[in-house]
C-alpha cells in the first residue's frame, strides 16, 4: 500500500483527504517513481471542482495530479529509465502520492530542483506544442500575450532561444522579470496594440495568447492573419478565425493504483 491524497466526491478543497491505496505496477513504458514533488495544474482544480466531468469522468476514490518529478523505484518493459534514476514526467493514476506511475520519464537535470522539475512537465509541453503549431521560424517575431504566466514564461524563454524576436505583454509586476528572460515586455490592458508596434522592431508575425483576456481581434491585426494566431485561454476562438489549442486530452484515469493513461494536456 501507499500513501497518497484522493477525493471521493466533487468539490472544493476540502474534499481532499489523506488514504492508502494500493502500489502502483508499472507497465511497459512506465516506471514507478517515490514522488519529490508534484506539481498543481489549473486543470486539477477543474476536474476536482467537477467542472471538467462531462470531458473528463473520473472514477471515484481518485487521486489527483497530472506531473511530478522523483526517483525510480520499479520500471515496466521499456521504460527508458531505471531503478534510481531522477525522473519527471506525466504521471498516470494521479501525482499527489508517495509513489507515482510516469509514462515516457524525462531524466532530471541535476541543476532543477524536484520542484521546479515537476512544475515544468504539462507547461513546458504546452508551450513547445502551440510554437510548433504557429510554425515560428527564427528571425521572425512573436507576440506572447500572458508572459508572465506559467506557459507565457516558458514560451518567451523557447522563442527567444530559436532565434525569434519576443515582444510579450504582462502585468506591471511581470514586466521586468519577462524582460530578463529575453523579450520585449509593454504592460497589458487599454492600449497595448500600440505598445506591441512601438516595441517590436518589425512587423509581428505570430501571436500566442496564453492570457485569455480578449485580445484575439486586436492580434489579428496585428499579424494580418487568423492562422498566425493560436489561443490556449480564449473560447471565442472561432468567432474571429483563430485556432484553440488545447492538446490531446487524458484519457480518465482508473482508480488508485490503477495503470490507466492518459495524454498530453495543455
Amino acid at each position: 500500500m501507499s500513501r497518497a491524497i484522493t477525493f471521493s466526491e466533487y468539490g472544493a478543497p476540502e474534499v481532499l483527504r489523506p488514504a492508502e491505496v494500493p502500489l502502483p505496477e508499472p507497465g511497459p513504458g512506465q516506471v514507478r517513481i517515490r514522488v519529490r514533488a508534484a506539481s498543481v495544474n489549473p486543470l486539477d482544480l477543474k476536474i476536482r471542482s467537477g467542472a471538467m466531468a462531462g470531458a473528463f469522468p473520473v472514477r471515484f476514490p481518485m487521486v489527483p495530479g497530472l506531473d511530478a518529478a522523483g526517483v525510480v523505484d520499479a520500471a515496466g518493459e521499456n521504460a527508458g529509465a531505471a531503478v534510481g534514476d531522477a525522473v519527471l514526467g506525466a504521471t498516470v493514476g494521479g501525482s499527489y502520492a508517495a509513489y507515482a506511475l510516469v509514462q515516457e520519464p524525462v531524466a532530471k537535470p541535476a541543476a532543477l530542483s524536484w520542484e521546479v522539475a515537476a512544475s515544468l512537465v504539462t507547461v513546458g509541453r504546452t508551450a513547445a506544442r502551440v510554437l510548433g503549431e504557429l510554425g515560428v521560424r527564427a528571425g521572425t517575431t512573436l507576440l506572447v500575450h500572458g508572459a508572465g504566466g506559467s506557459v507565457g514564461i516558458l514560451a518567451v524563454q523557447l522563442a527567444a532561444a530559436r532565434g525569434l524576436t519576443v515582444v510579450a505583454t504582462a502585468g506591471e509586476h511581470d514586466v521586468e522579470r519577462v524582460t530578463a528572460l529575453g523579450a520585449t515586455a509593454v504592460r497589458y490592458g487599454d492600449g497595448w496594440p500600440q505598445r506591441v508596434r512601438d516595441a517590436a522592431p518589425r512587423k509581428v508575425d505570430y501571436v500566442l495568447d496564453a492570457s485569455g483576456a480578449g485580445v484575439l481581434a486586436d492580434s489579428v491585426a496585428l499579424t494580418g492573419d487568423s492562422a498566425r494566431v493560436v489561443t490556449i485561454a480564449d473560447m471565442s476562438a472561432a468567432e474571429h478565425g483563430v485556432r484553440f489549442s488545447a492538446g490531446t486530452a487524458p484519457a480518465a484515469p482508473a482508480g488508485p493504483g490503477g495503470r490507466g493513461g492518459r495524454g498530453g494536456q495543455g
